[in-house]
């Protein structure tokens, strides 16, 4: 139900739709993805098959397991007499968000659990660490809130987020870490300060739920997709609606109209070089979009599709299914022309408001701030 790639490409985890969670050494050979996909799991922290010295997981939560979410620990400071981080190294954690509103955080390399932190009310559905290899998790939850955790305070609890009247489904931190953004079961959006942990605005054009949403690489761009089979694409700064994604049948001939659903919207994520974004939808079809064009360059047969997520070195697109199953698809690549790369790394730090304020051509400007491709 969840699928997760840790931010160095090296582990792949999904949860299987009960209360387990598979952790994966990657890449593996084709042979060894269909085994391993099929292979029953027997409990316990079953370590099956070695792979250049680490070992396949098996993280047994107690709980169906809804949301995942990895990130390197910090590393230890002098004298830290912590044995997870005691060589001063990086460690890679997984977090799980439970059925029962627990959190259950996992030292990746020994499977060890870490914490198990409590405050939630109902299914944590969706977990986003801070990217810049800050101890700081948001969990979004049934119960309507966000919530805020320090793991550097052994988990304390910082914030609680409170404005959906709804479930919240998704949510996720701007790569700059300076904002969150969280979707429920509403025709809005909401964009919080990760500075403040305030709300910066709604972001209101969705016509039924919103289900998913994703940050591009540079932050200057926010795709939200909803139940009404649009995506939003969204200048996060001012909260322009900058393109809409219609996602249209495939064949004109096949009449979708006996059901309003069939194209809903399930996940939505960007590409790491930022060009492309990725849809599950309900029509059993993976789509591959392209930033400059308003119809998807590839299309991929997909059956009760759920979640998406790309290979963090690009080239891969992960996808989960209702019956637990993981699928691999192999995704364009692509060479950022010049003028990407310095409008990626200029946007990196600049923002919408400050861009528009740098004494160069308007052309330029609207080039930087995406509203020409």
């Amino acid at each position: 139900w969840s699928v997760a790639f840790s931010p160095d490409g090296a582990w792949f985890a999904w949860s299987q739709g009960h209360c387990v969670v598979k952790l994966i050494p990657w890449p593996l050979g084709e042979a060894e993805l269909c085994k391993t996909s099929e292979r029953k799991s027997r409990g316990g922290k079953a370590e099956s098959r070695s792979r250049g010295g680490a070992k396949e997981k098996t993280l047994e939560c107690g709980q169906i397991v809804w949301g995942l979410a990895f990130s390197a620990w910090p590393a230890a400071e002098e004298g830290d007499t912590d044995p997870t981080c005691a060589l001063g190294l990086p460690c890679l954690v997984l977090a799980t968000g439970l059925n029962d509103g627990q959190i259950k955080v996992w030292e990746v390399q020994t499977g060890h659990l870490l914490f198990s932190l409590l405050g939630h009310q109902d299914v944590v559905r969706d977990l986003s660490f801070a990217p810049n290899g800050s101890p700081i998790l948001v969990s979004a939850s049934r119960d309507k809130t966000l919530r805020v955790w320090d793991l550097s305070r052994d988990g304390r609890q910082v914030q609680v987020l409170v404005g959906h009247v709804q479930w919240v489904y998704c949510c996720s931190i701007s790569p700059d870490c300076s904002m969150l953004c969280s979707a429920a079961g509403e025709k809005s959006a909401l964009l919080w300060s990760m500075r403040s942990y305030t709300l910066i605005r709604r972001l209101e054009g969705h016509q039924s739920s919103v289900v998913s949403c994703d940050f591009s690489p540079d932050s200057a761009l926010l795709v939200t997709a909803s139940y009404d089979a649009c995506v939003i694409m969204w200048d996060p700064y001012t909260g322009e609606q900058l393109r809409t994604l219609r996602h249209v049948p495939l064949h004109s001939t096949l009449d979708y109209s006996s059901d309003i659903h069939t194209s809903s919207l399930r996940s939505v994520c960007f590409s790491p070089e930022g060009l492309y974004l990725a849809t599950v939808a309900d029509d059993r079809l993976l789509r591959i979009w392209a930033l400059e064009l308003r119809s998807p360059v590839a299309f991929a047969p997909m059956t009760n599709g759920l979640c998406c997520i790309y290979f963090p070195h690009g080239g891969f697109i992960a996808t989960g299914t209702r019956d637990g199953h993981v699928q691999f698809w192999t995704a364009p690549r692509v060479l950022s022309s010049l003028k990407h790369l310095c409008r990626k790394a200029l946007r990196t730090f600049l923002t919408t408001y400050q861009v528009l304020a740098l004494p160069i051509p308007r052309k330029l400007k609207e080039f930087l701030t995406y509203r020409t491709f």
